[in-house]
């Protein structure tokens, strides 16, 4: 069992930066042996992909419209995740949601075991 608790969201002008966390506190298995992601949801939106990252955190993938802006990183001694988010855009406005799951790095929401309530993301422009 994993709990997942985000933090961070707010709200910030195009351009801006914001970093995301999320603490993990898991049962069983240690936390770093999760691969973890970020996805997050736009009103009347399905949810998206944005990032993710291997157990060691050598691995990572992020959708294409991120690339280059966003970093998400791990520190497993912390049990937590980051998401760094700058030149933000009006189209990053959404609900952020962490999520873990025990294979690999996936873009599917489905293969996530885990997940966080959300923190809202709003970018004025």
């Amino acid at each position: 069992q994993v709990q997942l608790v985000e933090s961070g969201g707010g709200l910030v002008q195009a351009g801006g930066s914001l970093r995301l966390s999320c603490a993990a506190s898991a049962s069983g298995l240690p936390f770093s042996s999760y691969t973890m992601g970020w996805f997050r949801q736009a009103p009347g939106k399905e949810r998206e992909f944005v990032a993710a990252i291997s157990w060691s955190g050598g691995n990572t993938h992020y959708v294409s419209s991120v690339k280059g802006r966003f970093t998400i990183s791990r520190d497993n001694a912390k049990n937590t995740v980051y998401l760094q988010m700058n030149s933000l855009k009006p189209e990053d406005t959404a609900v952020y949601y962490c999520a873990a799951n025990q294979g690999g790095i996936s873009t599917r929401w489905a293969a996530y075991d885990y997940w966080g309530q959300g923190t809202q993301v709003t970018v004025s422009s």
